[in-house]
């Protein structure tokens, strides 16, 4: 059993999400430090002090495993380090530090390239999310807009379209209350920018039939996934890695324009007349058909959250007794 450590921002959404999945998955094959630093930079600071010490009196973790962030200080507490990147948040100053990597840690297979043309070996693992299907609720064929934290869903273009069409079906949004911009109310817009506990998010996300997910940008695409775990008919942008996660067999498509660079990836804008366009088809198919892309969009996401995990156990296993091997070799190195 090898001595793993991951690392993040602990951010309370996306990143803390990602490191309990990261290290759960390896729980069951090492013995896992997860640590999610603060955003204040002295804590963070204090805390790489810490983890350095550590290393110093217990000795170093077989594997550090960092998730999005690159913190310098901490490379050197590991006999090997890896990186799962989000390639939009990945910034200038951590392309030097590449090289300390032994692999970067693929989710989609859009951020293999962008890596590999940085001279990194790369391995697609993939990723995955919280299963949040529950059978038990009653599926309503209402549309649902999960945009949580993040400015870059497409929500203020998913509300500008309802507003074009009050025959429409009712629209749920759910969106943190400093992003929100609600406008005039609408009889089929209903907006929870309150707070929402997750019990009942998932209640949510399982009560509708149809979710709208036209990312302007991910780094994997939690909420486009956990759409996909409830077995809903997921609407979502036609540019990577979007399209990766859904394809035509399981989902519908919004066509989009490419817009700004962010970080090694790009912004795509979805126009209200494309949601107008997907919205459209979407109510065209009837509930056979609805059933049918429901059922192949939760299959895919069985299938991909098994791959993932073995996929992540093999490389750390590999890694951890690799670095056994050669600490058994040179015990005094």
């Amino acid at each position: 059993m090898g001595k793993v450590r991951v690392i993040t921002r602990d951010n309370g959404a996306g990143l803390s999400r990602d490191l309990a999945i990261v290290a759960d998955v390896l729980r069951a094959h090492h013995e896992v430090s997860a640590v999610g630093l603060g955003s204040h930079r002295l804590g963070a600071r204090l805390r790489h002090w810490w983890t350095r010490a550590r290393c110093r009196l217990r000795g170093r973790y077989d594997a550090q495993l960092s998730l999005e962030r690159v913190y310098a200080p901490t490379l050197d507490c590991a006999g090997r380090n890896l990186l799962i990147p989000n390639p939009e948040w990945f910034k200038p100053e951590w392309v030097a530090l590449l090289p300390r990597f032994e692999h970067v840690l693929c989710k989609t297979r859009h951020a293999e390239p962008l890596f590999a043309q940085l001279g990194c070996s790369t391995l697609y693992t993939g990723f995955t999310c919280a299963d949040r299907f529950d059978p038990s609720v009653p599926r309503q064929a209402a549309f649902f807009h999960l945009a949580g934290r993040s400015t870059a869903k497409g929500t203020d273009v998913v509300i500008d379209a309802w507003r074009r069409h009050p025959e429409w079906p009712c629209l749920t949004v759910v969106q943190r209350k400093r992003h929100a911009r609600p406008g005039p109310a609408a009889p089929n817009i209903v907006m929870l920018a309150g707070y929402l506990d997750d019990a009942g998010l998932q209640r949510l996300q399982n009560a509708h039939r149809f979710h709208i997910c036209p990312s302007e940008v991910e780094g994997f695409g939690h909420s486009i996934a956990e759409a996909m775990s409830v077995g809903a008919v997921v609407l979502t942008t036609d540019a990577a890695p979007m399209n990766e996660l859904v394809d035509p067999a399981c989902g519908v498509l919004l066509t989009c324009t490419p817009g700004a660079q962010m970080g090694l990836g790009r912004r795509y804008h979805v126009s209200v007349d494309a949601i107008e366009a997907g919205v459209a088809r979407a109510l065209r198919l009837s509930s056979t058909e609805c059933e049918q892309l429901g059922q192949r969009a939760r299959t895919r996401f069985v299938q991909r959250d098994a791959a993932f995990r073995e996929r992540l156990a093999a490389v750390l296993c590999s890694v951890t007794a690799s670095v056994q091997a050669q600490d058994a070799d040179h015990p005094h190195a």
